[in-house]
C-alpha cells in the first residue's frame, strides 16, 4: 500500500510536521489506515520512553479494534501566521466608481508611512502608467510619498477623486488621495518633491497619438448607431491595445537606448497614422520631447517591484494602497463592455504593485448610500425621474475628470453583495449618507428577478442584465440633518436601521459612514 509519505518521514525529527499533515484524528480524510497506525505506533514508543503511559484508548477506523495509549490531548495543526512582513491595507471602490474613496483613504493616510495608488486605473502599465502630454495638467504620473521610501502609483488621468479639507476642495487625477496628508506624502511642484518621488521603470507610457485615437474611436463608435462607450478620452484604452499587443513603450524603454526607443515609437506611431488616416503626429516634435522627458524623470526612476519588496520587508510601517475607479467597472468582472481596462479588484493590487496576496492585509469596500454611474451601461437600480433627479442635485453628482451629470438610483445591494464575492471586504465605508436625509422612504435593492424566479447571480451579459426586474426593501426614512453626527449613537434611529441593514444583508461590517463633505464629517464605529 502506498501512502504518499515515506516510513522515514514519520521519525522524531519530523514529528510536528507530520503530527500536523497525519494527525491522529480518526476522521481525517486522505490519510489511509496505515499512516494513522505509523502516528499512533510512534506516539506509543514515545510514551513508553517518557514513561508516560497513562491510559488506554481503544477502536479506531482502521480495521480491528486495537488498544492505543492515550498520552494527552489531540495535538492540533499549527497555524501558519504567514510571511514575515508588513501587510498592506486595500481600498475599493464596490460600485461603478465615485463612491467617496478619497476621503477613506485621506482619513486613513493620517496614520499611514506609504500611500500607493495601484494599478487599478485605466492607463497603467503592470506598475502604471506615464502619461507624457503637452498640457501642462497631464503631466508624468509619479509615485509619491514621504521620504524616499514612500509611494503612490496610479494609471491614468481619468479617474478622478475629491477630498475636502477645511472647507478647501481639492481634485485629484493622477496623485494619491492621501497627498493631502503632509506629513506622509509630498505633491509635484512643491518644493524638495524630488527627493520624495519614485517613477516605476516598468510604467507603460501613454502618448498624445493615443489619446487622439481614443476621440476618434469614441466618435466612430457614436456613429455606429450611437454604441459609445463614454470614455473619457484620455487615451487609455488605445494605451492597453498597445500593451496587449506587446507594441507598447515603457519608462526602461525610454530611459535605456533613446536611438532604440525612437524606432519602436515611429514603429507605433505609424501603426496608428496607417489605421487611422486622418491622425496627425509630429513624430520628431514628439522625440524631442521625449527625450526631454527622460532626463528630468531619471533620477527619480526605480525599479518598482525591488522598491515594494524592500516596503514590504524592510522596517515597520503602514502601507495604504487606494484603488481608483471600482468593481464593476473591472474589464473582467465589471459590467462588460462598459468598463474600464484595467482590473479595479483586489488582484489589481497584486499584479499593479507587484506584491504577492498574500501581503495583503485589509480590504476595506466603499460604497455610497444609494448608487451612481457616469456615462452609458446598464443600471438595474437607476431612477430616471424625481427621485433621481433630487438623489443627484443633494449629491452635486457631476464627474471629476469629465464634468458629466451622473446617473442616480437606489442602493442596490445585489451588486454591492457581488463585489464583495470577488474582493472579500473586511469591512465597509458608507458614504453620503445625509444625501437620503430628506427621503420619507427609502428603497434598497435587494434581489433580481429574471422571467419572474430570481437569480442568486449577477449576470454577465449585458442584454440579460437589462432584462432582470429589482425587488426592493423598503425602510423608513428619518427626515431629519445627520451632517452633524460624530458618534453612531448620534445618527437618528432610522439611519441606524439602514446601516444595519446593509450590515445584516451582507454580512460584512460597517466601519465607517459618511456624513458629509469634510474630512471630519465621518463616523468611525469600530
Amino acid at each position: 500500500m502506498s501512502s504518499g509519505v515515506s516510513s522515514d518521514y514519520m521519525e522524531e525529527e519530523n514529528y510536528p510536521f507530520a503530527a500536523a499533515k497525519c494527525g491522529w484524528f480518526s476522521d481525517w480524510v486522505g490519510f489511509s489506515p496505515f499512516l494513522r497506525r505509523r502516528c499512533c505506533t510512534w506516539r506509543e514508543r514515545r510514551a513508553r520512553e517518557a514513561g508516560a503511559c497513562g491510559g488506554r484508548l481503544s477502536g479506531g477506523d482502521d480495521g480491528p479494534e486495537e488498544k492505543r495509549l492515550r498520552i494527552g490531548p489531540v495535538p492540533q495543526a499549527p497555524s501558519w501566521p504567514g510571511p514575515p512582513g508588513n501587510r498592506v491595507t486595500v481600498v475599493l471602490g464596490a460600485q461603478w466608481g465615485d463612491e467617496g474613496k478619497g476621503k477613506v483613504v485621506d482619513l486613513l493616510s493620517l496614520d499611514a508611512d506609504l500611500v500607493c495608488r495601484c494599478q487599478v486605473s485605466r492607463a497603467e502599465g503592470r506598475l502604471g502608467a506615464l502619461v507624457l502630454m503637452e498640457e501642462e495638467e497631464q503631466s508624468w504620473i509619479v509615485v509619491m510619498g514621504k521620504g524616499s521610501e514612500n509611494w503612490g502609483i496610479k494609471g491614468g488621468n481619468n479617474a478622478g477623486h475629491t477630498v475636502v479639507v477645511d472647507s478647501v476642495e481639492y481634485n485629484f487625477h493622477l496623485l494619491p488621495s492621501g497627498v493631502i496628508n503632509h506629513s506622509a506624502t509630498s505633491f509635484i511642484g512643491l518644493e524638495g518633491w524630488e527627493s520624495r518621488t519614485v517613477i516605476s521603470d516598468r510604467a507603460h507610457l501613454v502618448f498624445n497619438f493615443h489619446q487622439a485615437v481614443d476621440g476618434i474611436q469614441e466618435q466612430q463608435r457614436q456613429q455606429q448607431g450611437g454604441k459609445n462607450l463614454g470614455t473619457t478620452k484620455k487615451g487609455i484604452g488605445p494605451a492597453y491595445s498597445s500593451k496587449a499587443s506587446r507594441t507598447g513603450l515603457r519608462i526602461c524603454d525610454l530611459l535605456a537606448d533613446f536611438d532604440e526607443f525612437s524606432k519602436k515609437f515611429k514603429v507605433l506611431a505609424q501603426h496608428y497614422k496607417a489605421t487611422y488616416p486622418s491622425l496627425t503626429i509630429d513624430t520628431d516634435g514628439e522625440l524631442q520631447q521625449l527625450k526631454e522627458y527622460a532626463e528630468k524623470i531619471r533620477p527619480l526612476v526605480k525599479d518598482g517591484v525591488y522598491f515594494m519588496y524592500q516596503a514590504l520587508h524592510g522596517p515597520a510601517k503602514k502601507i495604504l494602497v487606494e484603488g481608483a475607479n471600482a468593481a464593476l467597472l473591472d474589464i473582467d468582472f465589471g459590467t462588460y463592455p462598459f468598463v474600464t481596462s484595467s482590473n479595479c479588484t483586489v488582484g489589481g493590487v497584486c499584479t499593479g504593485l507587484g506584491i504577492p496576496p498574500q501581503y495583503i492585509g485589509k480590504v476595506y469596500g466603499v460604497v455610497k448610500a444609494y448608487t451612481t454611474r457616469v456615462g452609458v451601461g446598464t443600471f438595474p437600480t437607476e431612477q430616471d425621474n424625481e427621485i433621481g433627479e433630487l438623489l443627484q442635485s443633494r449629491g452635486h453628482e457631476f464627474g471629476v475628470t469629465t464634468g458629466r451629470r451622473r446617473r442616480c438610483g437606489w442602493l442596490d445591494l445585489v451588486l454591492v453583495k457581488y463585489a464583495h464575492m470577488i474582493n472579500g471586504f473586511s469591512a465597509l465605508a458608507v458614504t453620503k449618507l445625509d444625501i437620503l436625509d430628506t427621503f420619507e422612504e427609502i428603497k434598497i435593492g435587494v434581489e433580481y428577478r429574471l422571467d419572474e424566479k430570481r437569480i442568486p447571480y449577477f449576470p454577465a451579459n449585458q442584454e440579460l442584465l437589462n432584462k432582470v426586474t429589482v425587488e426592493y426593501k423598503t425602510l423608513p426614512g428619518w427626515q431629519c440633518s445627520t451632517e452633524e453626527a460624530r458618534s453612531f449613537s448620534d445618527l437618528p434611529p432610522h439611519a441606524q436601521g439602514y446601516i444595519r441593514f446593509i450590515e445584516d444583508y451582507l454580512g460584512v461590517p460597517v466601519k465607517w459612514v459618511g456624513v458629509g463633505k469634510s474630512r471630519t464629517s465621518i463616523i468611525k464605529l469600530f
